[in-house]
């Protein structure tokens, strides 16, 4: 199985520019830039694929890809939340096709979204000469809007984005900083997807 690529990134920001910046107590837009870029570092930090939580906050659409069909009767997506899924592969003239949805089911396990092939569908067979013969085309998040990301996260973000705008560099000289209690890693905790 190939990396997964994002085709689409999501629509919105899960916090926006407003709301970190009431947050963040900053009345004027002289640091609009900086704001933003703290925004888009704790998107990076907690979304997708290198992502801390291992899920897509919004909605976005992502590419996986194999080289052949799975010897197991399922695909194993890397994220949870999938809310759409398209199954296609090359077929052994290298031209594209698609699976009939009926031919397959999106399920949730513990460790994620899969796709389920029934027991009707026989794997066709796959264009040799490519490292990317099958691939599912899928939408994941937990919607289209930032209102859709749990309220625990988006705090999360709105207390890492506060904790970046106060400490611009990487040491603190001459104090002793600790992690508060029930802050930003307990917030994320419920929501992270570790490997079984």
């Amino acid at each position: 199985m190939l990396r997964p690529i994002r085709t689409l990134p999501a629509a919105v920001k899960p916090v926006s520019l407003e709301e970190a910046r009431a947050h963040l107590r900053v009345d004027v837009d002289d640091e609009d830039t900086l704001i933003t870029a703290l925004i888009d570092a704790a998107i990076s930090y907690l979304d997708g694929w290198s992502g801390v939580l291992g899920r897509c906050l919004v909605n976005q659409v992502w590419k996986q890809s194999l080289s052949d069909w799975p010897a197991c009767r399922f695909i194993r997506l890397p994220f949870p939340d999938v809310s759409a899924a398209t199954v296609k592969y090359f077929d052994a003239a290298n031209a594209e096709q698609t699976v009939s949805a009926s031919l397959f089911e999106r399920l949730e396990d513990e460790r994620g979204t899969i796709i389920w092939f029934g027991d009707e569908f026989t794997y066709p067979t796959v264009f040799d000469d490519r490292r990317d013969g099958v691939l599912v085309e899928f939408t994941a998040g937990y919607g289209a809007s930032a209102t859709d990301v749990p309220a625990a996260l988006r705090h999360a973000m709105l207390l890492i984005i506060g904790h970046w705008y106060e400490n611009r560099e990487s040491v603190v000289i001459g104090n002793a900083p600790a992690a508060l209690p029930m802050a930003f890693d307990a917030l994320i905790a419920p929501f992270r997807r570790v490997g079984i």
